[in-house]
């Protein structure tokens, strides 16, 4: 039986860049993913200005179907446009794209597929052994077997399980559900509706579709009744184009990301929050980080490289994610970034990596007095 380079259990956009990335750098990846066609899941489904960089370098062609641009991103503190305060910035490096999942792994499936990359659909991951000088994964199909094994199955990792990595849950639960809408974009921003309780995240994924999300602190919700909450958002929307979807809970910390011949990435190297959208963007990244530490021969190093490559990216999380918990402090936060696009435009190049700490420190700056004068 031949050995692949790596093989790769779960087949949505992160694995998929696993597989990429290793068949460019001349690499062999097969991909083990238990659905059939193109997957789906409940995501924000914006993808920010690196990770559209990211995917033109890979060669990624996304159907047109599900692709929209938009500029930056807007906050809406309140539930009705005219009563509320409202922040918006473009960012620094160019558009981002809001892509309707589906429309996302078709993309990089075909590039996959274009590379040479074994892909092998409808089939279930069950155990693995370490065999010394390889990994004898085990599947509803029989035995697969690579040098190294990489965890792409997401926030509930199966394989992450199986291998013994530690984890640990927030004791507060952050849940989400999304659905789409068909309209014509109305806004060149991503928008984040805030209100006590939860957030609304309006995506265009299409050129007549958008995309809401919500997200809030369990336990379970109703999607119906938080768009009650938000009745000017509620009015623009047109008839229901998809089924609702949930994800969560969300705040899953790792203890590492490599162990023995196993290796995290995307959600289930560990995850803190929807909230800034960077998800699938980190994960790409660190994608990248993984298949350079392979080819250095370095696999310990991929450990270092992704702390680097998500470290502040989870603090500013975090701290955001406390903020919005605080609805006082959240809409001091929203009026100060109002008063201040450039402020707003450096946090969003600080998320992004786009700008270091220093050069977003007298954003920051202006920011903190804002909030301490309100």
């Amino acid at each position: 039986m031949a050995i692949a380079d790596l093989v790769i259990v779960g087949g949505g956009p992160v694995g998929l860049s696993v597989a990429c990335y290793a068949a460019q750098r001349g690499r062999s990846a097969v991909v083990i993913e238990r659905c059939t066609g193109a997957v789906d899941k409940a995501c924000g489904e914006g993808l920010m200005p690196p990770c559209v960089r990211r995917l033109e370098r890979m060669g990624v062609e996304i159907p047109a179907w599900g692709v929209h641009p938009f500029r930056g991103i807007r906050y809406i503190d309140g539930d009705r446009a005219g009563e509320a305060v409202v922040a918006e910035a473009d960012f620094i490096e160019g558009p981002g794209l809001g892509v309707r999942r589906l429309a996302l792994s078709e993309g990089l499936r075909a590039r996959a597929l274009q590379l040479g990359v074994e892909i092998q659909e409808g089939v279930e991951a069950l155990d693995f052994t370490d065999a010394g000088d390889h990994v004898a994964l085990l599947t509803s199909r029989g035995a697969v077997s690579g040098r190294l094994l990489v965890a792409a199955d997401g926030l509930h990792s199966q394989i992450r399980k199986k291998a013994g990595f530690a984890v640990t849950h927030a004791p507060k639960r952050r849940l989400g559900i999304r659905r789409h809408f068909t309209v014509k974009p109305w806004s060149p921003f991503v928008e984040v509706w805030w209100q006590a309780g939860v957030e609304a995240y309006v995506t265009p994924t299409g050129p007549e579709r958008v995309g809401l999300a919500f997200l809030w602190d369990g336990p379970r919700g109703n999607y119906d009744l938080f768009l009650e909450r938000f009745p000017d958002l509620a009015a623009k929307l047109g008839p229901p184009e998809s089924a609702i979807r949930g994800a969560g809970p969300f705040d899953v910390r790792v203890d590492r990301r490599v162990k023995g011949r196993v290796l995290l990435v995307g959600d289930a190297a560990g995850y803190a929050d929807a909230i800034t959208g960077e998800g699938i963007s980190l994960g790409m990244a660190c994608a990248e980080a993984l298949v350079d530490a392979v080819c250095a021969d370095q696999i310990a190093g991929y450990e270092a490289a992704y702390r680097a490559l998500t470290g502040r990216a989870e603090r500013l999380t975090r701290l955001l994610v406390w903020v919005a918990r605080r609805p006082w402090l959240r809409r001091r936060l929203v009026a100060a970034l109002a008063r201040s696009p450039s402020a707003f435009q450096s946090f969003l190049a600080l998320n992004s990596g786009a700008y270091t700490l220093t050069q977003g420190l007298p954003g920051a700056a202006r920011v903190g007095l804002g909030l301490l004068t309100g």
